[in-house]
Order: structure tokens, then sequence, then C-alpha cells
């Protein structure tokens, strides 16, 4: 334990984001080392998802999730064509069910062209329902360019680029603490195979957990570590076939994007997320189960654009936690990168609050935290 290992770079969590990082970091010729405390790639919020590629009409014009979110989805689109990975554009409609949403509409669609979103357009509900035969809906935008993706597929294709160019993963291997030291950072790892590494750079792409490690690095001032709150999104699955061919959205809500339908890549409907605030239990762990109660939640949301939902026809399937920066009932708050310009530590960039859409923008962001550390040389 007393033995001090060198590295080049660290890249802390193995998620979607994290191996975008690492992937793109190994390919500038660095030697790259991704710790992860859990046994394998993915494992939460990645993976715990709608799995959809997003076109990003709803961001604010200008934040980094509305830019990353467009530049990623292009980049995405690129790269799963070039790897011949499964994913299919099969546009998105966001419906409004009442007046209200419906006057909301244009205000929507006017920020997707701000966004540079190719091909949002305004429909009527004559012509919503003649495409989608069993949605209700009084009017309703078309996104064209929302798809879907396998992302476990997308993950392990990053994987592979990654260790292609020279990278290793270390599973089972928490990142405790870390020591600013002069130059780079001691990073203290438990887990299965305790030891201390020495590290030019540290990215710190923990997902749920970045807030957390962020208090862990000893002489990063705190003033730069949001606070973490959680969002708890519980899915329903569709038993028997899916009734749409496009995903179906409810006009956009504060927490979230609504209770939507989405399809998957074998074509299975499914329903979510909803939004529980949540805190961890005593040891830290976060709960992933889908209390059936809350079907009732869905069947009344869906029923306002399917109004057909049989009832008995969800089925409990899983849950995802996202990481939020802001409180319940508070504003959405951007995506927070946190590079040397802001803390003043040379080779340290954190990345907190990245939920949605960070699956779509992640070669975006892997991009954003290569130019944030290659400022400095």
């Amino acid at each position: 334990m007393s033995d001090v290992y060198e590295i080049e770079t660290a890249v802390i969590g193995a998620g979607a984001v994290g191996l975008a990082c690492a992937r793109a970091l190994a390919m500038t010729g660095r030697e790259v080392v991704v710790l992860e405390r859990a046994g394998a790639i993915g494992t939460e919020t990645s993976s715990r998802n709608s799995e959809v590629i997003h076109a990003g009409i709803y961001y604010p014009a200008g934040s980094l999730k509305a830019r990353a979110c467009v530049e990623g989805r292009r980049l995405l689109h690129a790269y799963l064509e070039a790897h011949r990975l499964p994913y299919r554009q099969c546009g998105k409609f966001i419906v409004a069910t009442d007046e209200a949403q419906a006057e909301a509409l244009p205000a929507i669609a006017a920020r997707a062209r701000e966004n540079g979103v190719e091909g949002t357009e305004e429909i009527d509900a004559v012509r919503a329902v003649k495409a989608e035969p069993q949605l209700s809906c009084l009017a309703a935008l078309h996104s064209p360019v929302t798809g879907i993706l396998d992302s476990h597929a997308y993950m392990l294709s990053l994987q592979g680029e990654f260790e292609d160019h020279g990278g290793v993963i270390a599973f089972h291997a928490e990142a405790e603490a870390i020591e600013v030291c002069s130059p780079g950072f001691v990073i203290q790892v438990g887990g299965d195979a305790p030891m201390r590494l020495h590290a030019r750079e540290v990215v710190n792409a923990a997902g749920l957990h970045a807030p957390a490690l962020g208090h862990r690095i000893e002489g990063l001032d705190p003033a730069f570590v949001p606070a973490a709150h959680f969002a708890k999104g519980s899915y329903f699955a569709l038993s028997g076939r899916a009734p749409f061919s496009r995903l179906i959205y409810p006009a956009p809500e504060q927490a979230g994007l609504g209770i939507h339908l989405t399809l998957d890549m074998g074509g299975q409907a499914r329903f979510g997320p909803d939004v529980e605030w949540v805190e961890p239990g005593a040891d830290g762990g976060l709960d992933y189960s889908v209390d059936p109660a809350r079907g009732e939640i869905f069947y009344e949301a869906i029923r306002r654009y399917w109004p057909a939902l049989p009832a008995g026809a969800l089925v409990p399937a899983y849950a995802g936690i996202r990481p939020k920066l802001q409180n319940p009932g508070e504003p959405p708050r951007d995506f927070c990168i946190s590079g040397p310009d802001e803390h003043g530590l040379a080779g340290l960039v954190n990345l907190f609050g990245i939920e949605s859409p960070g699956l779509t923008a992640s070669l975006s962001l892997a991009d954003y935290v290569v130019a944030r550390l290659d400022e400095e040389y």
C-alpha cells in the first residue's frame, strides 16, 4: 500500500460519458486508466434510461446541454453508422392534450430552431392522428431526427476502442480519496485491489457519485462542488404489441420530460420515467425497485394521449436515478463541467449533473473535456 503507481490520466466512472472521455483521451496518445467502483460498465444512469437519441429541443439556447446535445447527436449518428451499431431514427411527437400545452408548443418549436435542431415542425391533430391512429391530442410537434439506440452496444464499442488504444479499466476499484499534489494527484483506490495511483490528470465522471467524490478531493475548494439531488424515475413495460411507430412525449414538465412512450430496438414499448425525489440510504445506496402501485400514475398520464390503453397492460420494468443539481421545484440547471479555469487545479475536470441528454451528448462532452485539459499545455 505504500507504493504509488504512476499513470498519466485517470478517468473515474465507466458510464457512457466516462467511457467516451477515456476513449477520446486515449486517442490523443495519453496513458489512461478508468477506475470503476462496480463490476461492469454502465451499471447506473447509462443503462437505466430511455435509450433515446435526443434532438436538442428543450434546453435553453446557448446552454451546454443544448450545444452538447445537438453536436453530440450528429457525432453519435456518425459513430453508430461507422461502427454498424444498432439504432433507429424513428422520430418523435411532442403532444399537447389540453389548450395550455397547445399554446406552449410554438415556443418549444422556436427553441428547437434556435438550438439548430433540424426539421422540427408543428402539426395539427388531423396530421398527428393520421400518422399515429391510436393518438389523441390537440396538436403536436414532430421531431424527425429523434431516435433510439442500444446503449449497451454503444458502451461496449467505446470500451473496445479505448482498450484498442492502450487504455485499461479497473473494475471494483473505487476512488476513495484524491489528494492534490504538485504536480498531479494521488488517488487512494479501494475495492478488490487497494492501491495508490499518481496521475497527472483526473477526470471525475462518476455520475451520481461525482459530487461526493468532489468533496473527497483534498485541496479542491468545496465551493466548486454542487449539492447532489436524486430524481428516481420508474419505467413500466407494455405487455403486447406497441401501438405507435414513433416516440410519444407529452409536453415537458419541470423535473423532466413527462411519462413518455419509447421503443427499444426490439420494438417493445415502455413508458416512463416519472419523477420521485429520493435520498440515499444510511449506507449511501439508492433504491432501484419499482413500486407496482405507481402504475396508477402511469395509467392516468398515458391515457391523456392514448385513451385506449387497456387496463392491466402495464408491467413494472426498471428504475433509473438522475443526478440533479437543482432542488425539487427549482428550474432545471445546466450541465456543470468544472475545469482548471474555474477551480484553479491544473489537470482536474469534474463533470456534475450529467443527466439527460448525457447519453446523446457523450461524444461531444468527451471532446469538450479533452479541450479543457489540452488548454493547459
